[in-house]
């Protein structure tokens, strides 16, 4: 039996397991032990994507590949090409070559995306809300940590027979000479003097309305009478008697409760709300915001008050804040020269603290409010609202919105102030109504 295909004969020694000794190169030739089969048709078919927590599965299903081989069984000897269960790529960049997060083995034999581009809307949403969140949660702190530190000392339901209450807002500002929490050495450095208990050293009336805020100094040399009052601790109604003081006197008495009883009487303005602060907590402040610029017009030294400045514009510290607002005794108008010299650095105080350099920077607003709050002495019903109210409208002043002023006066009795009846009932109808302030003061 002829074991060749057919057409081929000859001596099977001859065509198979030698070499070439011809000149020309060998044929291809057939290997006559390897019994073949008659081809079967098959249709490719691409493999399906497995889940990317499974191997990869090679196998070809409904007569394709099965086991390795392709027919009815494995074929000793064949080698498929295929790595089965080998994952190809994954979700960090894989065996594609592009370095992207892309794998193979799609559905239509490409690239699947590894990951969805950002959506930066949504980012910018996010973050958005998370500012606002963080915002809310940290003004909300701050305003309870300042409502806190607030000495609601002042009970202005103890004042008696008190005026109608007219259009805006009047606030009765007063610097005490007080020393409370001061140290000898600090005492000895701004010049305060030792003495017990505290004494008014200025008096403003600030009225908050809608033609601007007016700011109206008490010189306290003014010459006031004494009304019938009831006692801040006893209770007890004393009668009044003419008895003719300076303003003060009525703080020295009986303290905040008097000296509002008694603005209230010889104005006819009611008071809606009371503001005292001492000498250290005013130098603490100035020094919390780094100074107060002002421009002194001309020089003036004072040993008493300390002051010694040079005319220019110049920076303030605490210590010398504290001094340019005392003196007196270097000037010729004396205590109504002083009250020109208080409203004009409070005013730029405030203009100065009320920036966004102090606002936006914690480590600049809170020793300031720290170290205001923390001498700062209000009524019982003054809110933060009505104590931030008051502060920009005391900015106002300076900004140009609104006016500053002396209690106008009309002469002097035994050294004190008197002041001129006919302006000041004016003056308090025009602040009662709201209108602008047309009176003019010393």
């Amino acid at each position: 039996m002829n074991d060749w295909p057919d057409r081929r004969t000859g001596d099977r020694s001859e065509r198979y397991g030698r070499g070439s000794a011809s000149p020309q190169p060998e044929g291809a030739r057939s290997m006559p032990h390897i019994q073949r089969r008659p081809a079967q048709p098959r249709t490719p078919q691409r493999p399906q994507v497995p889940p990317q927590s499974q191997g990869y599965d090679d196998r070809y299903q409904d007569g394709g590949y099965q086991d390795g081989g392709y027919g009815n069984g494995p074929e000793p000897g064949y080698d498929s090409g295929y790595n089965t269960g080998q994952v190809y790529g994954s979700g960090s960049g894989g065996s594609d070559g592009r370095g992207g997060g892309g794998r193979r083995g799609g559905g239509d034999g490409g690239y699947v995306q590894g990951r969805p581009a950002p959506d930066w809307r949504r980012r910018i949403k996010l973050g958005a809300l998370t500012l606002v969140v963080v915002l809310l949660v940290v003004s909300i702190s701050t305003y309870f940590w300042a409502d806190s530190k607030l000495k609601r000392e002042v009970d202005l339901s103890k004042v008696i027979d008190r005026p109608e209450s007219g259009d805006g807002t009047n606030y009765l500002i007063v610097g005490s000479d007080s020393r409370e929490g001061m140290s000898a050495e600090e005492k000895k450095r701004l010049r305060t003097g030792s003495a017990e208990g505290k004494r008014t050293d200025s008096m403003m009336i600030l009225h908050d309305g809608s033609n601007g805020p007016t700011l109206i100094s008490l010189p306290r040399d003014s010459n006031v009478e004494i009304p019938t009052f009831k006692g801040s601790e006893s209770g007890k109604t004393f009668q009044g008697t003419g008895r003719q003081v300076k303003l003060n006197a009525a703080y020295a008495e009986d303290g905040p409760e008097l000296l509002v009883r008694t603005v209230e009487f010889n104005t006819g303005l009611r008071i809606d709300h009371y503001v005292e602060i001492g000498f250290g907590g005013f130098a603490k402040i100035v020094d919390a915001i780094g100074g107060v610029e002002m421009d002194i017009p001309k020089a003036f030294k004072d040993k008493k008050s300390g002051a010694d400045f040079q005319a220019g514009k110049q920076t303030l510290n605490g210590e010398q804040s504290l001094a340019f607002v005392r003196t007196r005794y270097a000037f010729a108008g004396s205590d109504l020269d002083r009250t020109k010299n208080q409203q004009k650095f409070l005013a730029a105080l405030a203009s100065q603290t009320a920036t966004p350099s102090t606002i936006l920077n914690p480590f600049k607003l809170y020793p300031t409010m720290g170290a205001g709050l923390d001498t700062l002495i209000v009524d019982k019903d003054m809110s933060l609202w009505a104590l931030g109210n008051m502060f920009f409208a005391m900015k106002g002043v300076t900004g140009g919105d609104g006016t500053s002023m002396n209690m106008p006066i009309s002469g002097s009795v035994g050294g004190n102030l008197v002041w001129d009846k006919a302006k000041v009932k004016q003056l308090v109808q025009q602040l009662n109504n709201d209108e602008k302030v047309t009176v003019k003061g010393n």
